[in-house]
């Protein structure tokens, strides 16, 4: 398909509807309880978690360098601290709102973990959860705000801690500042600094690149080893869960495009130029992974400034992730609080469990597993049992493809709002009718 050029969307989608097949074709054949099968999928994993295991490799020197890339490319001025609060304001307060819509949407589909039956798979993941954060507290407000910060920058760019990612967009946001000082003192070794790390840029999106081509390999094999090992009574079990969080993804989603309407701009504009980038987050499941194209989008067909989508696409990985650290995490509380005699209803409860959402928001991570990440964190600040977060393991999969990409509409969505709030934004690229530059030049 490559060498008859067909759109790498087109590929990453075909893959995926191949690895379905696959998967489904595997586990009608042997079963899910199958040691044929067991045997099959753990070379699957080679690929699948290998292609995963990649992305995770280029997600922290992606942030790094794109961070600091957005400092060079930026006009200082004093629209520059309005543009990051701008963009802080949006990421955390959309985070919020899809709070209060993960809430709405537990409540009407009367969702309650105390109802749902559970299988094996379910009762070890609980169990190892459990025991995972087993004497673990959930530490205050002050606490949590101290543990974001880098002590050892060189450790958080391995990933060792929980709040690695946003200590990383922290360093190198003291890095670019740093650069702003030489640059107004020393223009001259301010370019040199800039084309140094033009150098390493373009050296970290060569190793991007290289990943995301294997793309369609890694989600076929995802895909199939996903479907081969699925418990379908147990998807049959958590379908209202799996329909109620899609419609609140689908909610939080309109309300970009209304933010997006109360800016002046066309949201049909911003769905389709925007489209080929989500349907990549949604079938690739990496916020990370997508970065590249999220910022090429924003650049090259939805007229943002490069110091901008360069931002919000960077602070979009670590803090107010709608999907995975908003809806997500908010939902499973309303769920789980009936089993320890808590009303849902309260409205005193439901104002805890949005704050508690805001504020936890900061430092999920951009490849998989930050939705678990941050369920655990909200969980633990609401005193409820974390084990019980283990029996949507059969569904985390399919749930998680729409939480990735309504993550990254947000970050997106926050970069052409912020663009049009302080009079960057390109409106004559915005609004031009064909769809612009090439984002998935692979």
């Amino acid at each position: 398909m490559n060498k008859k050029h067909v759109k790498f969307s087109n590929r990453v989608f075909t893959a995926l509807g191949l690895g379905i097949a696959l998967g489904l074709g595997l586990h009608l054949i042997y079963g899910i309880d199958s040691e044929v099968l067991a045997k099959t999928t753990s070379w699957y994993n080679i690929i699948g978690t290998g292609y995963v295991k990649l992305l995770q490799m280029v997600a922290m020197p992606l942030i790094f360098i794109s961070i600091l890339i957005a400092f060079t490319k930026m006009k200082v001025g004093k629209n520059f601290g309005k543009m990051a609060a701008l963009i802080l304001a949006i990421l955390i307060g959309t985070t919020a709102v899809s709070a209060a819509v993960g809430i709405f949407s537990a409540t009407v589909f009367d969702l309650d973990a105390s109802h749902i039956i559970q299988g094996s798979a379910e009762t070890e993941r609980g169990a190892y959860l459990e025991e995972k954060t087993s004497g673990l507290t959930a530490p205050d407000l002050p606490t949590q705000i101290i543990e974001l910060f880098p002590a050892n920058p060189f450790l958080d760019l391995t990933g060792a801690r929980s709040t690695s990612t946003i200590a990383v967009v922290i360093f190198s946001a003291f890095l670019g500042f740093a650069y702003l000082r030489v640059a107004r003192k020393d223009e001259a070794t301010a370019a040199t600094i800039k084309k140094g790390l033009d150098a390493i840029y373009a050296l970290v999106m060569g190793v991007v690149t290289i990943v995301l081509r294997l793309t369609p390999y890694g989600i076929l094999a995802i895909m199939a080893r996903t479907v081969a090992t699925s418990d379908f009574g147990a998807i049959y079990n958590l379908g209202k869960f799996v329909i109620a969080s899609y419609v609140a993804l689908f909610i939080v989603f309109i309300v970009h495009l209304l933010i997006l309407t109360l800016s002046g701009l066309n949201p049909f504009t911003y769905l389709k130029k925007s489209a080929e980038t989500l349907l990549f987050a949604f079938t690739s499941r990496s916020s990370a992974g997508t970065l590249p194209m999220n910022i090429k989008t924003q650049t090259g067909r939805l007229g943002v400034p490069e110091g901008i989508a360069n931002f919000s696409g960077s602070f979009g990985l670590s803090i107010g992730q709608n999907g995975c650290a908003g809806v997500y995490p908010a939902m499973l509380a309303i769920m789980i609080a009936p089993t320890v005699g808590i009303n849902p209803l309260d409205p005193i409860f439901i104002i805890t469990v949005i704050a508690v959402v805001a504020i936890s928001s900061f430092g999920v991570a951009g490849v998989g597993g930050g939705a678990t990440f941050a369920a655990i964190l909200v969980l633990s600040a609401l005193d409820l049992p974390i084990a019980l977060a283990g029996v949507l393991i059969s569904v985390e999969p399919l749930i998680d493809m729409g939480r990735t990409a309504l993550n990254v509409s947000g970050s997106m969505m926050a970069g052409v709002t912020t663009a049009r709030v302080t009079k960057e934004l390109d409106t004559e690229m915005y609004n031009n009718k064909e769809l612009g530059a090439q984002v998935a030049d692979l």
